[in-house]
């Protein structure tokens, strides 16, 4: 069997499809979504894909090997992005050769189902109450929300009280039995999430999400996982192994490497792997579309140390365009009790609908992350 060919989709709403051909027939999806920066991954994935075309596609580790080493400068969300999608169709494409899915090729299933949770609130955070109570009734079991809107260095006493109000509503809405999460997208300095992180606790949050920035955990991550009770998550903005290896000395309590953003099945099977040798849980990133969710899947029905799986389902980002869109088997994202039961088809586990990607590529205006300012005009994080 041999490549004959990698094409690419930015779709809406702001998704990267890319898909691989191979002379026996075989087709693989996967997905290299880079949120606001879909297009300069597409010239990434054209550039792997000149030395991949003509290759036997299921060599998966002989491709990932030659792909992110075969530059001298690598690494980054790029072309780890670039390789996360081609490495998902390759898995694809084997599971599909061999007629299994992908978690069986993993040394097979852990568990029975995978448990999942969806979104609330957006970047703005308003009315969560009511949003915790219909994702409830929706029928899930755990729920996650943005903390604020952009903060300052030192946020006023105001502006902490609205986070904690807003923690207090959800977990009064969801009950002592349900779990919710809270993401700040790394928006708190140091300082402030210091003071700000103890006055959570109460309300028992499963996990706070970046609470500071990627760059300044060499600075910050240790100290504040030592004086935080809350369990403290990070590892979307994280690439590799070697990425996320400080964060595991820092004693970090949940690892959420993005299936489409580190190097995809692959790399994110070894991150999981050393995550369990620090006693720490995965729960991978996934805010985006049904290949990426299709591939996380895979990897948390093999992996001992998973703990939830974020999926997009009426996510505040999805406007113009839904996880099941593009999908001709929605039932196998279905959850039941707050939990997705094991796949059974083969590769990914998902058929793409391709009619509806083409349609979406040929129209798609393109995303751009958003670009925010304190009150003063200064740049604030989003």
């Amino acid at each position: 069997m041999k490549i004959t060919s990698i094409d690419t989709f930015e779709v809406d709403p702001r998704w990267l499809f890319v898909r691989i051909d191979t002379d026996s027939g075989i087709v693989g999806w996967g997905e290299a979504t880079l949120e606001g920066s879909s297009d300069v991954v597409t010239t990434a994935v054209k550039a792997f894909a000149e030395r991949l075309v003509g290759t036997e596609p299921r060599r998966i580790e002989d491709a990932w090997q030659r792909s992110t080493r075969g530059g001298f400068y690598r690494g980054g969300p790029v072309f780890s992005s670039a390789i996360a999608g081609i490495d998902m169709a390759l898995w694809d494409i084997l599971g599909r050769s061999l007629r299994v899915p992908v978690h069986q090729l993993l040394g097979g299933h852990v568990r029975d189902e995978v448990r999942v949770y969806g979104w609330i609130g957006g970047d703005s955070p308003a009315d969560v109450a009511g949003a915790a109570r219909a994702q409830r009734e929706a029928g899930l079991t755990a729920i996650k929300m943005n903390g604020s809107p952009q903060r300052t260095h030192l946020p006023s006493e105001a502006d902490d009280a609205e986070v904690i109000e807003r923690a207090a509503l959800v977990r009064e809405a969801l009950g002592p039995e349900l779990d919710f999460a809270i993401d700040f997208h790394g928006r708190l300095s140091a300082p402030a999430a210091r003071r700000l992180l103890p006055q959570l606790e109460p309300y028992h949050p499963l996990f706070v999400e970046e609470p500071v920035l990627t760059e300044n955990n060499h600075a910050n991550l240790a100290r504040l996982i030592s004086s935080s009770p809350v369990p403290i998550a990070t590892g979307e903005r994280m690439y590799s192994r070697w990425d996320v290896l400080p964060a595991l000395e820092a004693g970090v309590a949940v690892l959420q490497p993005d299936l489409a953003h580190a190097g995809g099945i692959s790399e994110v099977r070894r991150i999981a792997a050393l995550a369990e040798t620090f006693d720490v849980a995965i729960a991978p990133h996934c805010p985006l579309g049904p290949l990426a969710l299709a591939a996380c899947l895979q990897v948390d029905f093999a992996t001992p140390n998973f703990l939830i799986q974020e999926q997009s389902m009426g996510i505040h980002y999805n406007t113009t365009a839904d996880l099941l869109d593009f999908v001709q088997n929605p039932e196998v994202f279905a959850f039941t009790s707050g939990s997705i039961a094991r796949p059974l088809g083969d590769g990914l586990g998902v058929e793409i609908n391709e009619d509806a990607v083409r349609r979406s590529a040929a129209k798609h205006q393109g995303w751009r992350t958003p670009i925010w300012d304190h009150t003063d005009g200064s740049f604030a994080e989003w």
